[in-house]
């Protein structure tokens, strides 16, 4: 789809304060990366994230997922939206909600999360305690497209740090987000690249 047009659009989906999306906003801003960002969408009405996005002159919506009655309605509501954008890629940064099938089926190889761990070790929640735990050496960040099976799709770029002995689950935490903000817009790089070519 982007090979009609020059600059590939996305709309990125957050929950919170989406730090993410900022380093891909920052990005595209610093013409880092050859995107338009169509939208951010929030499930939640207070996610600070939108104050940002709206401030950088980017359209911002909220589809509160407390207003539908089933994951099904409230999946159908986001993208019916999100078509309205007619986005070349649907980014997940840190939009806390796991998606139906059908609508990742909808989205396939055009959506796009990124996870806390070097995949696919540790899937789900709470990776930088388990990895602490396990006793790994390294650990990091992946970002992948997004799958029926909960982050388990292909990986498409990762980031590694290292695990000093002294970490907790929050220095390791901060070490792998530090490492977030340069993956994500350099993955999202290398996708639009290869789909203009």
């Amino acid at each position: 789809m982007a090979s009609n047009r020059q600059k590939a659009r996305l709309v990125i989906l957050i929950s919170g304060r989406g730090s993410n999306m900022r380093s891909i906003v920052e990005a595209a801003q610093q013409g880092e990366l050859n995107v338009e960002i169509a939208a951010v969408l929030s499930n939640r009405p207070g996610a600070p994230g939108l104050d940002f996005a709206s401030q950088a002159g980017i359209d911002t919506e909220v589809i509160d997922h407390k207003s539908y009655d089933s994951r099904e309605s409230f999946d159908q509501a986001m993208a019916d939206s999100i078509d309205g954008y007619q986005p070349d890629f649907v980014i997940l940064a840190g939009f806390m909600r796991i998606l139906t099938e059908g609508f990742v089926s909808h989205y396939a190889r055009r959506l796009i999360n990124i996870h806390p761990s070097l995949l696919p070790k540790f899937k789900g929640l709470h990776t930088h305690q388990r990895a602490i735990d396990a006793g790994e050496r390294e650990h990091g960040a992946s970002v992948h497209f997004v799958t029926a099976e909960l982050d388990d799709g292909p990986v498409i770029l990762q980031a590694k740090v290292p695990v000093f002995s002294d970490d907790d689950a929050d220095t390791l935490a901060a070490r792998v987000l530090e490492q977030e903000h340069q993956l994500y817009p350099a993955a999202i790089k290398r996708l639009v690249s290869q789909q203009t070519e």
